[in-house]
């Protein structure tokens, strides 16, 4: 998610920050950081609950053997 910021210098940063002010207001600007954060977090504990059950799932499949029948 950084990588999008990569290309952008200060002066293109505080332009975008003081857009966002104007936007949502300076009283509104603490909830939605509050509201981004909490979702950011449910999107990352959606993601580890959907990769825990493969994980679990490769776990117990034993491994394939090279065993040859005679």
């Amino acid at each position: 998610m950084l990588a999008i910021f990569q290309g952008l210098g200060p002066t293109e940063i505080i332009l975008i920050l003081v857009v966002i002010l104007l936007l949502f207001g300076a009283k509104k600007l603490p909830e939605l950081a509050r509201s981004l954060g909490k979702s950011s977090k449910e999107f990352k504990k959606g993601l580890e609950d959907t990769i825990e059950p493969h994980e679990a799932d490769s776990a117990e499949k034993p491994e394939a053997t090279t065993e040859t029948k005679d």
